[in-house]
């Protein structure tokens, strides 16, 4: 009997790249992050040293430009599923918005206030905020910003609602 071919990203040992679960999600949200981080520094440095912009003109492009590229490989990279998304995309990107505003707000309060209530340095703080920010942001989206659609039967009744009206 002939063995079924697997899709590439199998036969390659790369299942985490199509995978919906958990740990599939957390390594595509680390590597998306990782490469946002190079492109927010790189750009940000490129037009203050390079292209000579001022350093908080050449703060804010690369800000602008970290959260389009972040928000990009969000969807189409880290939350990928078989299904359709949940929301549209302007109601992602609202979301998205919203979040990204009230974390830069809870980071700037944090890193203003905190150093000098604790007796910590700023950076400790700031160190802090970002990887609680982090892990609170990957639960945001995976729940109410990127989530799939729920699965439907034929009758177009989610299987969410179906198990919870039986178990109830």
């Amino acid at each position: 009997m002939l063995a079924r071919p697997r899709p590439a990203g199998e036969r390659s040992g790369l299942r985490w790249t199509r995978g919906s679960g958990l740990v599939a999600q957390g390594i595509r949200f680390g590597l998306a992050g990782g490469a946002v981080t190079l492109v927010y520094l790189s750009a940000t440095t490129l037009l203050a040293n390079v292209a000579g912009l001022p350093f908080q003109l050449a703060l804010a492009i690369g800000f602008c430009l970290a959260l389009t590229v972040h928000f990009t490989f969000q969807r189409l990279f880290v939350w990928t599923h078989r299904g359709e998304f949940a929301l549209p995309l302007h109601h992602q990107a609202r979301r998205y918005l919203m979040l990204a505003v009230l974390q830069y707000g809870i980071t700037a309060v944090c890193t203003s206030l905190l150093p000098s209530a604790l007796g910590v340095p700023t950076e400790t703080v700031y160190l802090v905020t970002v990887a609680m920010v982090t892990c609170v942001n990957f639960v945001v989206f995976r729940h109410r910003i990127f989530h799939a659609k729920p699965a439907m039967d034929d009758l177009g009744v989610s299987r969410r609602r179906l198990e919870s009206e039986t178990k109830a």
